[in-house]
């Protein structure tokens, strides 16, 4: 049994009589034990804390509001759980709540880097034990009997020496005046009813119904709508427009410019266009009329970037250019120089939109002393910082309320959509709910940022690996991770980072950088194991076995061994080696956000036509919370990864992005999919770590190794169906 603290500082628990019913309320702080951990994601340190509140009703129900914001990574079912495992409740007599945005109870109210259960597993559990405590010790006061001879059951309360019970709604009330204790008794892991079940979203009835949970779906009387015009290229702003057509045109109430920047601005104000021209009115069809017919004048400001400089600079940097040399073990240079063997290889990506479901949304209602804001936003407590600042309004004056999300895949992290309806709404002097188009989304930049790695091996004459080197440039930054796999499996390696400027905005997008660091490394591991004559699977075992042995370095971010074990486990369950005639097989390991992943891509021939037949897949994430919602995860993380590597690509021509929608922006069909995946999830006592993500960057260089050994030809640069990939001049 783990005994938890509960008392941290002042702040940490607050204990109050719930309001109307004399129930019992407990709040408290979830992550104000934990320490923060700089390695968990790529993302500001104030990210990692949050708060909750438990509320126990007379009728024995119980209420768990979730502060994160729920996206569809399912947090709003899981990190409840965790606290109805502890409080040992009858889960179906938990109702769950989304919770606003209130720092005063709560922080980390963030949805971002797949850390919310990670971070938030031990004081998860502490909560709902706390609550279940407080409510035992009154049951025993009451009872005049010894707590030990006390136990609990879907929300029930035994004597099991008199065979009384008392449900916890009867002792809530009497719960409330008793201290709160310096220490609670968690469950052993094999004691857990509900951790690692199959448990139903508790949105789901509502989503499948068409129930008004997302932000296209909230509507408040009187009520203006609102789009946004914005430079058609990166390297414009705004000039002229004349309106006079316009606004004579049915349903069109006005037509006005807005501009957004602030003194201050947040890591999450990413935005390329501050000024915009906005037409509110009274249907979303008059007003789209509206945009079509609006005549504007543009002027440059800046370059006019276009896709063939994006790669004559990539390849440049990475041939030419010197940057931050972040690690250097050993000598690989000159180990280089002397070996029998030494590959050279260059991978590229393109820039890439999120393109969520739904393109962005915000409702607000500005008035002369407050702000309502209500909408789809991964970061509501930097939107409100932000917001302050442009309304000039003090933060404790401004609500925010989050609705569900139709997807954000790191898009939302990024609130300029928030401010335009709060600008939008202070400049009419009424509430207004701003609507992007998909072609508004998909050309206003925050994208996934272009990037390049050159590869270089050394090989000796028995298909060792002797020297790796890493040198990798983005439009901006990078994409390396200069002590992650194969840092620690050799004696000579190094990482060189060469950051570009672009007048592009970019951002986080889903498993930042790690999307394209996979797919480079895996594809070019596989290219060394046949180089030397070794089995891929067993190729990357040997040099995990060296980093389990001993390891070079003392900063390695992984563990050797829970990455091996899920390539095992991957080589186990897909009868891997084994002669299966018509199919070609590719596979690849990755480790992010604290998790490891390994999958395998069967491939079949349907004549001219390649179809994946099957994923296996293998995760090592510690506990898994709720199987149903884990496999989910996986399986959403293996479609979307596929679809991106086999047609994604944002291209630009004079600053102007050159795909708009999915007429002419390809996204993986159904037919197209996996006929079948398989999940596996290693069994483990280890506490929570990432899911929402780390499943996602192996699937592309899986897919991209399987068509290697259908087609004969390597793969370089994505996506892999639709360039030419023949070798450009930077991969010679």
């Amino acid at each position: 049994m783990t005994v938890a603290k509960t008392k941290f500082d002042r702040r940490s628990f607050l204990k109050t009589m719930a309001v109307g019913g004399g129930g019992l309320m407990l709040g408290f702080s979830w992550f104000s034990a934990l320490a923060k951990d700089p390695k968990a994601a790529n993302l500001p340190d104030e990210i990692f804390e949050i708060n909750a509140y438990i509320k126990v009703h007379p009728d024995g129900k119980v209420t768990i509001l979730s502060p994160n914001p729920e996206i569809g990574q399912n947090v709003k079912t899981s990190m409840p759980l965790i606290v109805a495992e502890e409080l040992d409740v009858d889960w179906n007599d938990v109702r769950v709540e989304q919770a606003p945005l209130d720092t005063s109870k709560y922080t980390r109210q963030l949805a971002g880097g797949s850390q919310s259960i990670r971070l938030g597993w031990d004081s998860l559990r502490m909560a709902g034990a706390t609550a279940k405590l407080l409510m035992v010790t009154a049951a025993a006061q009451e009872w005049n009997a010894d707590i030990e001879d006390l136990t609990t059951e879907k929300g029930i309360i035994t004597n099991t020496n008199t065979g009384e019970t008392i449900g916890y709604g009867d002792i809530a009330s009497k719960a409330v005046s008793i201290p709160i204790p310096d220490e609670v008794p968690l469950k052993d892991t094999d004691d857990f009813t509900l951790i690692g079940k199959n448990i139903k979203n508790v949105d789901g009835f509502e989503i499948v119904t068409g129930k008004p949970l997302f932000g296209y779906d909230f509507t408040r009387e009187g009520m203006t709508l609102a789009m946004i015009i914005h430079p058609p290229a990166f390297g414009m702003r705004l000039k002229s427009y004349d309106d006079t057509e316009v606004r004579s045109m049915p349903g069109v109430k006005d037509v006005f410019t807005i501009d957004t920047s602030i003194d201050d601005p947040q890591w999450s104000d990413v935005n390329a266009f501050n000024e915009l021209i906005v037409i509110t009115g009274d249907t979303t069809w008059e007003i789209l009329n509206a945009k079509k017919a609006l005549e504007v004048e543009w002027e440059a400001v800046s370059e006019l970037e276009n896709s063939d400089d994006h790669m004559r600079k990539l390849a440049d940097a990475i041939q030419n250019g010197s940057g931050n040399m972040e690690r250097v073990d050993g000598d690989p240079e000159a180990v280089a120089a002397r070996a029998p063997t030494v590959i050279e290889r260059t991978y590229t990506a393109p820039f890439l939109p999120h393109n969520p479901m739904a393109p962005m949304n915000f409702f607000a209602d500005v008035k002369e002393d407050s702000a309502d804001l209500i909408g789809p936003v991964q970061t509501p407590e930097q939107l409100r910082t932000s917001a302050s600042q442009l309304l000039g309004l003090p933060e404790e004056n401004i609500h925010v309320d989050m609705t569900r999300m139709g997807g954000g895949f790191g898009r939302r992290l990024y609130g300029n959509f928030g401010l335009e309806a709060a600008a939008i709404s202070q400049k009419i002097g009424g509430s207004v709910k701003l609507i992007y188009t998909r072609e508004d989304d998909m050309t206003q930049g925050t994208y996934r940022p272009a990037y390049a790695i050159k590869y270089k091996a050394a090989l000796d004459n028995d298909g060792s690996l002797m020297s790796f080197q890493a040198k990798g440039t983005g439009m901006p930054g990078d994409s390396l991770y200069a002590n992650r796999y194969p840092a620690g499996t050799l004696d000579h390696y190094s990482c060189e980072k060469i950051p570009i400027h672009t007048n592009i905005s970019t951002g986080a997008w889903r498993a930042p950088s790690s999307n394209f660091t996979a797919s480079a490394e895996q594809c070019f591991m596989d290219e060394l194991a046949e180089a030397a004559g070794k089995d891929p699977i067993e190729f990357r075992l040997d040099l995990f076995d060296r980093a389990m042995r001993d390891p070079v370095g003392e900063e390695n971010d992984y563990e050797a061994d829970r990455y091996a074990g899920v390539l095992e486990l991957v080589r186990e369950k897909s009868n891997w080696g084994q002669e299966m005639p018509g199919v070609y097989r590719g596979v690849a390991a990755y480790f992010s956000y604290g998790s490891y992943a390994a999958q395998v891509v069967d491939l079949v021939k349907e004549g001219d036509d390649i179809k994946i037949q099957k994923v296996w897949c293998a995760v090592d994430c510690g506990i898994v919370v709720n199987m149903e919602g884990a496999v989910n995860q996986v399986e959403g993380c293996i479609i979307d990864g596929l679809g991106h590597a086999m047609y994604s690509e944002l291209t630009f021509n004079d600053g102007a992005p050159q795909q708009s929608n999915f007429n002419n922006y390809r996204i993986m069909r159904n037919s197209e999919a996996p006929a079948e995946i398989e999940v596996f999830f290693v069994e483990s006592d280890t506490h929570p770590t990432g899911l929402g993500e780390p499943p996602f960057p192996p699937i592309m260089p899986a897919y991209a190794n399987a068509l290697y050994k259908a087609t004969g030809n390597r793969y370089y640069n994505q996506p892999y169906l639709v360039k030419d990939q023949t070798m450009l001049a930077m991969h010679r």
